[in-house]
């Protein structure tokens, strides 16, 4: 099997007119994708988009560079090999940044044994294929697109003929895109929440907890919030939404606004006042604006010290099937809640979780076990009468 080096990165500026650039593995930057990621962002895309999409692009450009070929000269052979090599290569071992700093990280690709997901490598071909459509459009990479679309599909778009009165199938696009089920949204049941809630370890991370699971928030929305965004008198927060960029409020549990205020009791000395600052900090000091990854590594240590499998997304899960399961709520109230563009995406958490699906199947065997076990008192003929029969045979107060 191919060894493909951890050569090149994907580098944060912090520069809006540019956010992220890929450099190679001889610290040049590849032109190309830049190209590719000013055609993104001029289309609208978040900077979020542009690291999920530079991530792709990285992982397809260090295979060719094991194999020494230009991106530019990629062929429908390279693409194969690339999308069978995600599928037989585990991912490779990150070393945390200290050890990075120590020299400990070897040049080898170092295989961790645990497999790409299908739904990563559906996204990478489809951002791949996208990358060389811009290019075969601009006439600066090949004719014919490495990754192409499934022969079916040539020359027409997806769903061209769909009768909008059906549901929607899961159609192929691409020749090298992989089938990704329909998966049911995971959400945590009340007894492993409460294991977590128990666990967190300060006032800040049960508010976030608490919000988290009363809005559907996604995580990013919620650490968007600031402080003239809360309105503790009418339970609501104004969040940032990940696609559209516009403000929304959302009702949040007054439990939520309880722990948020004792977090602030605790915290107001060591933050900037002002409406527009973050609402959520660092608890360490110098305090500073928490991020994204800080929430995900404390619901990580969460986890392990309840013995859960719960992610920080699956909050969200669970707040949208605790407001789909209320009889007076209409669904789509919480399609706005949510931010579905669709309906159909919030009719998902109509479906029935696995748990409630076995417990109640369980209870139904159970049920039938009972009454196959369970004594059946014959029926008297037809022209006799019970209490004579019961004097006859004895069985009288029985």
């Amino acid at each position: 099997m191919i060894v493909v080096p951890q050569v090149g990165a994907l580098v944060a500026t912090g520069e809006a007119w540019m956010p992220y650039r890929l450099i190679g593995g001889d610290g040049l930057e590849v032109q190309g994708v830049s190209a590719f990621f000013a055609e993104l962002q001029a289309s609208g895309r978040s900077v979020s988009t542009l690291r999920s999409y530079g991530m792709d692009l990285l992982r397809w450009l260090r295979f060719l560079w094991a194999v020494q070929i230009g991106w530019d000269r990629a062929t429908r052979a390279d693409a194969r090999d690339f999308c069978r090599w995600l599928q037989v290569s585990g991912k490779p071992v990150r070393p945390h940044w200290r050890d990075r700093d120590q020299g400990a990280v070897t040049e080898a690709n170092t295989v961790s044994g645990q497999a790409y997901s299908v739904s990563v490598l559906a996204h990478s071909e489809t951002v791949l294929r996208g990358f060389y459509d811009f290019h075969r459009d601009e006439g600066s990479g090949p004719i014919l697109n490495p990754f192409p679309l499934d022969r079916a599909r040539r020359g027409r778009r997806a769903h061209a003929h769909h009768n909008p009165m059906e549901p929607y199938r899961n159609e192929r696009t691409g020749l090298y895109r992989p089938k990704v089920a329909t998966r049911i949204p995971r959400s945590v049941p009340d007894e492993e929440f409460n294991e977590i809630f128990a666990r967190l370890p300060s006032h800040r991370d049960r508010a976030l907890v608490a919000f988290y699971v009363s809005t559907g928030a996604r995580a990013s929305e919620l650490l968007s919030v600031t402080r003239g965004g809360v309105d503790p008198g009418r339970q609501l927060i104004t969040v940032i939404r990940k696609g559209s960029g516009a403000a929304q409020q959302l009702p949040a549990s007054s439990d939520a606004f309880v722990w948020l205020r004792l977090a602030q009791l605790e915290m107001d000395e060591a933050i900037p006042a002002g409406r527009r600052q973050p609402l959520w900090w660092t608890r360490r000091k110098p305090a500073r604006p928490l991020t994204y990854h800080a929430v995900h590594r404390m619901f990580e240590r969460v986890n392990a010290a309840a013995g859960t499998t719960a992610t920080l997304h699956s909050l969200r899960h669970t707040a949208a099937y605790r407001m789909a399961e209320d009889p007076a709520l209409p669904l789509t109230d919480v399609q706005l809640v949510l931010g579905h563009a669709l309906l159909t995406t919030t009719q998902l958490y109509l479906t029935p979780r696995k748990e409630d699906v076995i417990r109640r199947l369980l209870a139904h065997h159970a049920e039938i076990t009972r009454r196959a076990t369970e004594k059946v008192e014959p029926l008297p003929a037809p022209g006799y009468q019970s209490a004579t029969l019961n004097v006859l045979f004895g069985t009288a107060g029985s």
